[in-house]
């Protein structure tokens, strides 16, 4: 689909960090369908934006009127309790020197894109932007969320005492086609995908799965993700946090029979009850996404799945 040049888009230049990624690959798409001329995509390999003077190096070399703000260091449970401090120093150092860098060298626009981790662990459901202070974060992921929270610290802050136009954005779980399906760091989706389909080629009847089940947890596709931090890019300008969710709340237990169901996955799970769980629920207030921007999700959930088990069963052979 192509949507029509709008001028926001074909007016400015974007450095989209992480444009190599899930998520970024569908940013980047969507903003050549918007009619954006000029996008700077930084790789890993030649800049390390954990480091000043490599942030340097390439605002200096993409010369951006907005930066759209999604690398990060990410990953399941597992991944979030073997490496805490990386995920806390990495994500941390990344966005507030990039963001720092970005004022003062007068970038237009910052979106900054935040975390459900963000969350405190008991925040009544569904969650809402008002509750991200009334508690500290779920243990097993609160130091990436608190480097991520602290972008929206520095947004405001920056806002308020230099003008600078800073947006901050919490998108939930999301999955789709592109997903990461790395066992060592991938999150409960493409997890969960890979291993029923392991298990269905090689004749497996049983699966082990962390936790008890009972955790709930909402997910968005990466199309739908895309579009909203499109939507905030060009519209909105303010302070506040904004969601970006689908309004599905679904449970573990429920989640995995689902998977199984469209895998063709036909045998036993093992609840690791000695696992983590992770946050009780995860559902999101998506209010204001539609207020601010106009933004809603329009995948259903069950038809995403199929879409991102369909891509996983065709490219299982080339994923590690």
């Amino acid at each position: 689909m192509t949507t029509h040049e709008l001028p926001f888009f074909s007016e400015n230049r974007f450095c989209v960090t992480g444009g190599a990624g899930f998520l970024g690959q569908v940013v980047v798409r969507k903003l050549r369908e918007r009619g954006a001329k000029d996008i700077f995509v930084p790789t890993i390999e030649r800049y390390d934006l954990t480091q000043l003077d490599s942030i340097q190096q390439m605002l200096t070399d993409a010369q951006p009127d907005v930066i759209i703000h999604l690398a990060a260091q990410v990953g399941g449970i597992g991944a979030n309790r073997e490496h805490p401090g990386e995920f806390f120093y990495n994500n941390l150092m990344m966005g507030v020197q990039l963001m720092h860098e970005s004022w003062r060298r007068s970038v237009k626009k910052f979106v900054a894109i935040g975390t459900i981790c963000a969350y405190p662990k008991s925040t009544p459901v569904p969650f809402k932007e008002e509750n991200l202070w009334d508690g500290y974060p779920e243990e097993t992921n609160a130091p990436y969320g608190l480097a991520k929270k602290m972008l929206l610290v520095q947004a405001q802050s920056y806002r308020q005492q230099y003008g600078f136009n800073a947006v901050f954005l919490l998108p939930v779980n999301l999955y789709g086609p592109g997903d990461n399906f790395n066992p060592a760091s991938s999150h409960v989706i493409p997890a969960l995908i890979r291993k029923c389909v392991q298990a269905v080629d090689e004749g497996k009847t049983e699966i082990e799965v962390w936790g008890d089940g009972s955790p709930t947890r909402e997910f968005i596709y990466v199309e739908d993700a895309a579009e909203g931090i499109l939507l905030a890019a060009e519209k909105y300008n303010d302070s506040e946090p904004v969601n970006l969710g689908s309004g599905f709340e679904i449970s573990i237990k429920d989640l995995v029979s689902m998977i199984a169901k469209l895998t063709g996955y036909k045998g036993t799970f093992r609840w690791n009850t000695t696992k983590p769980n992770g946050q009780p629920r995860r559902c999101l207030d998506t209010t204001r996404a539609k207020e601010y921007f106009g933004f809603e999700a329009h995948m259903s959930f069950e038809e995403g799945l199929k879409q991102t088990i369909a891509w996983y069963q065709d490219n299982k052979g080339r994923i590690k």
